[in-house]
């Protein structure tokens, strides 16, 4: 395709072609020529926007950037009504690769029930590979609103699903190749499956609707990343049961081969919560078909995890390790 934004014939069959879910809240959407979209809401509810790059994956890019994206709005208790994507292609690209993201996107939208409004596609010799970045829009009661800097002293910290889903997607089909010379198809068909597991919409309405105080999606710097980004926004301590953290056997082993942590995977799937009486939300999450642990407390001041008896601080999150396998 040539460098420049996507003509409108183009927009037209292989972009809005993709746009199938509508919101009753979207009062004007995407159209050629038009530059904003309007969203319509009730006096009671805050208007909630949060955006996200996707740079670590190869494949399945419009999926992701809509799942990522939404799981910001739904830490903060709300609802994700629709998507923003701007999209930049290299010169190399040709309508299959755009065909590709559009699909994926719409496929994840379906999913969690957002609308894509609008955004931006163009092809630039500015890239070499494919970026995506997406904004997500929601909403949320005033009193059902979450901030990441509740976190109380005296809470338990709840974390859903495993450790270093979407990472272990990512690589799992992203370096297929590589990894087969070691595991089976069947293995890492599942491992590239943990791409299902993405949304944190359910969860977080679930622990708004239970009071949860804090809540923050664990994507780049993973489990711990997340973890210490709620204690340092809420100036807390926080002990974490390394022990405790589930993590899955194809997680384990992709991270045993490329010998890096699953507790600082990047973790898109997986929402860490604080709230009292934690026992009671993980039950209701249970119920509800979401797998569910405590995983730590929320403390005055130390940051450390408990591993074998053994005390390690909790540090600040560094590169994530996604990136010493995806070069």
């Amino acid at each position: 395709m040539k460098v420049g934004k996507i003509p409108p014939n183009l927009l037209k069959e292989y972009v809005f072609s993709n746009l199938k879910n509508h919101k009753k809240e979207i009062i004007l959407g995407p159209g050629i020529g038009e530059d904003s979209s309007a969203i319509q809401l009730a006096e009671d509810e805050i208007f909630l926007v949060s955006t996200d790059p996707i740079t670590g994956a190869d494949k399945d890019m419009g999926y992701l950037a809509v799942h990522v994206s939404c799981n910001d709005i739904a830490s903060c208790g709300g609802e994700p009504i629709g998507v923003l994507l701007t999209i930049l292609l290299p010169e190399a690209s040709d309508k299959e690769d755009l065909i590709r993201i559009m699909e994926d996107a719409n496929r994840a939208s379906k999913e969690i029930d957002v609308q894509i409004i609008g955004g931006h596609t163009e092809v630039t010799n500015s890239v070499n590979r494919p970026v995506i970045s997406a904004t997500a829009i929601g909403k949320v009661k005033k009193d059902k609103l979450v901030r990441t800097e509740n976190a109380k002293v005296g809470q338990d910290l709840i974390m859903t699903k495993w450790a270093g889903l979407e990472g272990t997607a990512i690589i799992a089909k992203d370096c297929r190749e590589e990894l087969l010379k070691v595991f089976s198809e069947d293995f890492l068909n599942s491992a590239q499956n943990f791409a299902n597991y993405l949304s944190v919409v359910s969860e977080g309405k679930i622990a708004a609707d239970f009071g949860a105080t804090s809540m923050h999606d664990a994507t780049e710097g993973g489990v711990l990343g997340a973890v210490w980004e709620i204690a340092e926004c809420s100036g807390v301590g926080v002990e974490v049961y390394l022990d405790k953290i589930p993590i899955k056997k194809e997680t384990k082993d992709i991270c045993n081969y490329y010998n890096i942590s699953p507790y600082q995977l990047i973790s898109s799937g997986c929402m860490i919560i604080t709230t009292y009486d934690g026992n009671r939300l993980v039950e209701q999450l249970k119920m509800s078909g979401i797998e569910a642990h405590i995983i730590g407390k929320i403390t005055e001041k130390d940051r450390i995890c408990i591993q074998n008896n053994e005390v390690l601080p909790l540090r600040q999150p560094d590169v994530d390790e996604l990136y010493k396998v995806i070069k």
